[in-house]
């Protein structure tokens, strides 16, 4: 009887350790993990030393929830994902705008191309009624010179057939700048998460940098050389060689590399000042035509926007002077961000004039 009890008590004591014991392992199951913690520079792993001179707010092989949940948390990246995330979301505005039919293609950002392009016909209306030496003759003269002009600018569009001028090159643009903008958003948001996320998001990232740089070739190359097809064929078929040669070049790891920072900005600043060529042929075709001035200024307005923000990204202002101070806003990489989107909308506004100019002139 004896040995029976005390066979009894053991088994007794040994189901309730084992009940104690998952007890524990739910608790601590339970129990919330900790968020990963910011680093600082010096505590990086070698292959996300990037910038020596941002030094702390780091996300460091973070699981990808705790990345993606980062999106709305404070640290040396967020306005890296956020001003290509807006980015993005504008031109989706625009893409949608186009799509619908309800307002002019391009949208809200018609109405600086119209503005552009009316402003030479207002001031010539303005010389001309402030003359005070015209004869009636002249006068009629002028006023049905005028007449002509007003009939062929963008206000008036009973005279001009909208329907019969292929858009899709305009939404190839929107499309190369929407995939160039969530490429971004996405890598800046989830390389930190390996070693191998790394290099894979830094190759997505500039290769959709460089189909944005193609995608914006084809239309007001398409739209300026209508008349002209075999130039048309060269400058695209040029251009698309070169943005897959480029692609392959920075698909290589040891490209990705912080050390060929300034190779990588120079190669891309290539493939954009490759469009000079095409720029200036087309205004020699269209010499005197008001529309390719005002397109031109925009592609101007365009490079100056990219080679500011890649002087920037190379020369790795204004954290440079002030290490440290620029850690969460301001430094030279979301600089070089706004930049990319302000040349994207100003070549934007240059389609949409090249696109009116073709629109004016639907035979050759």
């Amino acid at each position: 009887m004896s040995w029976h009890r005390h066979r009894k008590v053991a088994i007794k004591a040994a189901e309730d350790g084992a009940v104690s014991e998952k007890t524990t392992t739910a608790t601590a199951t339970k129990r919330p993990r900790p968020r990963p913690r910011l680093v600082r520079y010096e505590e990086l792993p070698e292959y996300l030393k990037d910038n020596e001179f941002i030094l702390d707010h780091y996300r460091c092989e973070w699981p990808l929830k705790d990345l993606f949940l980062s999106l709305f948390s404070l640290h040396n990246e967020t306005f890296n994902i956020w001003t290509h995330l807006i980015g993005f979301l504008l031109f989706a505005g625009l893409t949608a705008a186009s799509l619908t039919g309800k307002t002019d293609l391009g949208g809200p950002l018609s109405k600086f191309y119209r503005v552009s392009v009316s402003l030479p016909l207002m001031m010539m209306i303005r010389s001309t009624t402030t003359t005070a030496e015209l004869n009636v003759s002249s006068n009629v003269v002028q006023d049905s010179q005028l007449m002509q002009i007003s009939h062929s600018s963008p206000h008036f569009e009973a005279f001009l057939d909208a329907n019969t001028t292929p858009k899709w090159p305009w939404f190839i643009f929107l499309a190369g700048s929407m995939t160039c903008l969530i490429c971004s958003t996405i890598s800046h948001l989830l390389f930190p998460h390996s070693k191998r996320f790394n290099f894979f998001f830094w190759s997505l990232d500039y290769t959709g940098i460089s189909i944005m740089i193609v995608s914006s070739f084809f239309a007001p190359i398409y739209y300026a050389f209508s008349c002209n097809p075999h130039a048309r064929l060269l400058y695209l078929t040029s251009i698309s060689v070169l943005g897959i040669l480029v692609i392959i070049t920075l698909l290589s790891p040891s490209l990705s590399s912080p050390r060929y920072r300034a190779f990588r900005a120079y190669l891309f600043l290539a493939m954009g000042f490759s469009g000079v060529i095409p720029a200036v042929h087309a205004l020699v075709l269209h010499w005197g035509t008001r529309h390719i001035i005002v397109a031109i200024s925009y592609e101007i307005a365009m490079a100056i926007f990219y080679a500011s923000g890649a002087a920037f990204y190379v020369k790795r202002v204004p954290e440079r002077w002030s290490p440290g101070k620029f850690d969460i806003a301001g430094h030279s990489h979301q600089i070089f961000h706004v930049f990319v989107v302000l040349g994207a909308l100003a070549h934007g506004v240059a389609t949409l004039v090249a696109f009116d100019l073709r629109r004016g002139s639907p035979t050759c």
